[in-house]
């Protein structure tokens, strides 16, 4: 039944990051931390990301821009290993709690880099590709980041999606290999991460046939309350579990 109910949240989750380009890893990672803990949540979520966005790749490949790929992936993929092998010598209960307080962090981060409406030069997407891709190790979900970074580079729609697909990618890709290298990836954890990712695939296949016609208001309402619930959920878990 736990992973019936994962499926169909799974589903759902694709069906967002489908339409929008994140909140599948808000929604599934308190989730998972709570059936699985935070330390085997992450690297299972890792590799339900790196099949949920080779799908959103494949959707909107003609729009990928490689140059914007291979800046951001460039520092992005060390950085990623280093905050990984980071994440595994924390105490359970500080992942949760690092975590949780990165959700409610992400809140007036993002609205910030929106507002500030950035242009964003070659080098700088390689320091931000560096940054994000340490604390993607660290602590997963930096996907409302991704978008704004990607979007002040100059990309928007189709290729907006598809190129933060693509980098997510290699990320999470680093990510799974780096757990695999720790001896994390053992059947179970396999098996969830593959069954999640299938899901997140249908999902995301859902939501490029049904275009979500939500406002850029309700987005905002939904994704910071998202974020706020997951932040409560971990922080919660660190505590309590």
């Amino acid at each position: 039944m736990i992973y019936i109910a994962l499926a169909i949240i799974g589903i759902f989750s694709g069906i967002i990051s489908g339409v929008v380009g994140t909140g599948s890893s808000i929604i599934l990672l308190p989730i998972l931390a709570y059936i699985f803990s935070a330390k085997l949540a992450v690297p299972i979520m890792a590799i339900a990301s790196i099949m949920g966005n080779i799908s959103r790749v494949i959707i909107w490949r003609k729009d990928l821009n490689i140059k914007a790929f291979l800046l951001f992936t460039s520092l992005g993929i060390p950085a990623t290993i280093l905050g990984a092998n980071t994440l595994w010598i924390l105490p359970a209960q500080l992942s949760n709690l690092f975590i949780g307080l990165f959700f409610f962090l992400l809140i007036p981060l993002r609205h910030y880099v929106k507002q500030k409406n950035l242009h964003i030069k070659n080098w700088q997407m390689v320091i931000a590709g560096g940054l994000l891709g340490f604390i993607t190790g660290v602590v997963f979900s930096t996907g409302p980041l991704l978008l704004p970074v990607f979007n002040g580079f100059g990309l928007t729609k189709g290729a907006l999606l598809a190129t933060e697909a693509a980098a997510s990618f290699a990320i999470y890709f680093t990510k799974s290999l780096t757990f695999g290298a720790l001896g994390v990836l053992q059947q179970n954890i396999l098996f969830a991460g593959i069954m999640v990712g299938s899901s997140l695939i249908i999902g995301n296949y859902i939501g490029k046939v049904f275009v979500l016609k939500m406002s850029e208001k309700m987005f905002n309402f939904l994704l910071d309350s998202m974020l706020v619930i997951a932040g409560l959920s971990m922080i919660g878990t660190a505590f309590y579990k």
